[in-house]
């Protein structure tokens, strides 16, 4: 091959072993999936909020911003599942640039994706010991999954990601709820293919195993908006949108059709302030139409501490160095008022 072989990273039960999950953990990792599972399945009304920074860059500031979701889990907890985002792998559209923890538990240091590692899975269990939140992160490595999967409530396949066959056998195997995205090119057929496949169950190697999934039931779509061939942002989460989803969910007989509208990306052209008004469509939409309202399972947003975005090695605490995020204020003003509207 044309690469230096640098090292032979440790296994997932090694690393497993370093950083042990307590009973607490395992407690409330189990319990807020099982919370996200009845949104899917139907049994419950409440609306699933997965929010949180693009990237998972900074372990005090994103336990920090996840500790002031905490008073408001508990005044919103009858209408709203509040999952947090913890990012710690970052998909570059051009391979340049910062890729997230996973490769740089410092984004000013260079690459090391060992540390990364144990970074990746003591971030996680940190939130979830002084917050009770279980969190969600995205699988851009399926042979990485493994390091996590004790820990995560939520799993997303990004757009780039979701017609891989790896990524789709693997999210049959997953014991979380698994939302995948759909495709750049904003094809539906691409995405609900990938929920068909992860849907069922399958033999395939994974690790170096031959192993057998058992399928995963939860798996649905996220809507992220597309580009089209000019390579403009273009949206889809309107009234529209909504309903051609439906249908084409109905033509594949699904088991448990369910969407989560991701707020940010080609939805909002990465304008973070816009995301408040396209929550409030969508919520509308839902009061319109009782199929929208039984497909709309929640929504996705980035938010941080502090507004927009800065460059790796800027100095401004909770603010990402990604895409831009909606801030602290915004973000909590936001938070009371979809719960106002759903009830």
């Amino acid at each position: 091959m044309n690469a230096k072989f640098i090292r032979k990273l440790a296994l997932p039960e090694e690393v497993k072993e370093m950083y042990p999950a307590s009973r607490e953990t395992e407690k409330a990792v189990e319990d807020a999936k099982r919370e996200i599972e009845r949104v899917i399945e139907g049994f419950s009304d409440k609306l699933i909020l997965i929010i949180g920074p693009c990237s998972a860059d900074k372990e005090d500031s994103v336990v920090d911003y996840v500790s002031r979701l905490c008073p408001i889990r508990e005044k919103v907890k009858d209408k709203i599942i509040i999952a947090p985002r913890i990012y710690t792998n970052k998909p570059r559209t051009t391979g340049e640039g910062y890729k997230g923890m996973l490769h740089q538990p410092d984004p000013k240091e260079k690459s090391d994706l060992f540390k990364g590692i144990l970074a990746t899975r003591h971030l996680h269990m940190r939130a979830i010991a002084e917050t009770g939140f279980a969190c969600a992160d995205e699988m851009l490595y399926p042979e990485n999954y493994a390091y996590l999967d004790d820990l995560l409530a939520y799993v997303a396949v990004g757009a780039r990601s979701v017609e891989d066959q790896q990524h789709r056998l693997t999210a049959s195997a997953i014991s979380s709820p698994v939302g995948m995205k759909n495709p750049t090119s904003g094809d539906y057929a691409v995405m609900l293919n990938a929920i068909l496949a992860a849907s069922h169950p399958h033999t395939f190697i994974y690790r170096g195993w031959e192993i057998e999934s058992k399928g995963n039931p939860y798996t649905h779509a996220i809507l992220r908006g597309y580009t089209n061939k000019h390579g403009e942002p273009q949206p889809n989460y309107h009234f529209e949108d909504l309903i051609r989803l439906s249908e084409m969910y109905e033509e594949k007989n699904l088991l448990n059709p369910a969407v989560i509208i991701d707020t940010n990306h080609s939805n909002s052209a990465k304008n973070p302030f816009a995301q408040p008004r396209i929550i409030k469509e969508v919520l509308n939409s839902m009061k319109l139409s009782p199929e929208v309202r039984n497909l709309v399972k929640g929504f996705m947003v980035e938010s941080y501490i502090e507004d927009g975005c800065q460059k790796v090695g800027g100095n401004v605490y909770g603010q990402s160095i990604t895409d831009p995020c909606l801030g602290w204020d915004k973000t909590e003003k936001l938070i009371y008022e979809i719960a106002e509207i759903i009830s």
